[in-house]
């Protein structure tokens, strides 16, 4: 069979990596001849640092860390780093450590690296997908994915005991960086019993994993000169077989860590008719780890403005007010959460449709900055479902 120019292969290939994470797994199992994929099960005990590790069990997986870091100079910059494992159909292959040079189908890797430069305004991006194989792979039992030169592992404890990361990523040949990320507060674990739910349908769930609060530091490069770098980052972690469920056409999704030390998550699963979703979700993590869960009746989520995409035509929100009941479930505060650039699509997105990922300002009422955010508007240039 002659070769596909390559835009049109690493578009099918894109295509082929979200319809198998769109496609619905039920919680009977899958249709006969196809390989049986794990749901997310209320109870699961994780054993670390063991389950920061892949798990083929699942048909989809994702690390993802955000950050808002500041170089010498007091520059300041945001950044996203996101590994994804995807399960093929067919049986896994054999696994080895190391170097390979067999490529195998029972597992893609898609990346995603995007860096933001405050002060000129300065947005690029780059994301990449491979198959399993020599340079492209997500290790069981530990934390160690890579995806070329583009890697997150666990390094070991430091003297006090904590666990160190490290990422190292980049933008095209002229900007990378080198950074070490240390926990400041306990992992948690959103949802109830363990499983964070998406939708109706049970299968449409996740084994959700967080580091609210993890510091950085490190090296940036670009071209020939490095900085040092530091500041602060967000980690996720999901196990997941299907995410959206009939009728979703996309989510919008924030993670915001408060200066006085308290952090907040919330996603907003959007219907194919405009509303909320019932298993739309917020969460507070209060000072020492502790979490408390709400429902969308507790919540408000509202977009405020436009900014239409000069490249996909796509009109995102331009700024999020975000109302939200205290950790007790009293009223609360209503947030304004405005993007440090109104451009920070990715516009290679999923499966080729665009998205919106940005490092955000939080401000309360009177107008005070009271935190820092990262927030996700996935389905405003295309139906995730329809556009494939």
């Amino acid at each position: 069979m002659p070769s596909l120019p390559r835009a049109i292969a690493r578009r099918f290939c894109l295509i082929a990596f979200v319809l198998g994470v769109l496609q619905p797994v039920t919680a009977e199992g899958p249709s006969s001849g196809r390989r049986e994929f794990a749901v997310p099960q209320a109870g699961r005990v994780f054993r670390f640092p063991a389950d920061h590790g892949s798990h083929p069990e699942f048909k989809i997986e994702w690390w993802y860390i955000t950050g808002h870091l500041v170089s010498d100079g007091d520059q300041r910059h945001g950044f996203q780093a996101t590994f994804f494992r995807r399960a093929g159909e067919g049986l896994p292959t054999a696994r080895t450590e190391g170097s390979s040079t067999n490529f195998a189908t029972d597992e893609f890797f898609l990346a995603h690296m995007a860096w933001l430069d405050v002060g000129t305004g300065t947005f690029r991006h780059e994301e990449r997908l491979n198959r399993r194989g020599w340079d492209a792979r997500a290790e069981t039992g530990r934390l160690e994915v890579r995806n070329g030169n583009w890697s997150l592992k666990d390094i070991g404890p430091d003297p006090g005991g904590r666990t160190i990361l490290e990422l190292k990523g980049g933008i095209q040949a002229d900007l990378f960086w080198s950074l070490r990320l240390r926990p400041e507060k306990p992992l948690v674990v959103f949802g109830t019993n363990g499983v964070s739910r998406k939708a109706k349908e049970p299968a449409a769930a996740s084994h959700y994993l967080t580091f609210p609060r993890l510091s950085v530091s490190g090296e940036l490069r670009r071209g020939d000169q490095t900085r040092r770098i530091q500041g602060e980052a967000w980690m996720d972690h999901e196990l997941s077989s299907s995410q959206l469920g009939e009728g979703q056409v996309g989510w919008d999704w924030t993670s915001i860590q408060f200066f006085d030390g308290r952090e907040l998550m919330a996603y907003r699963m959007r219907s194919d008719d405009g509303t909320t979703d019932a298993f739309s979700t917020l969460a507070w993590i209060d000072k020492t780890g502790r979490v408390s869960h709400w429902g969308p009746d507790r919540f408000q989520w509202r977009g405020e403005g436009q900014w239409k995409s000069p490249r996909s035509g796509g009109s995102y929100p331009a700024a999020v007010v975000l109302t939200v009941p205290d950790p007790e479930g009293r009223p609360g505060p209503t947030l304004r959460i405005e993007p440090l650039c109104a451009d920070q699509e990715l516009s290679g997105g999923i499966g080729g449709v665009p998205y919106w990922e940005g490092a955000c300002r939080v401000l309360d009422s009177n107008g005070r900055e009271v935190g820092r955010a990262f927030v996700e508007m996935t389905g405003y240039a295309g139906n995730l479902r329809r556009a494939l």
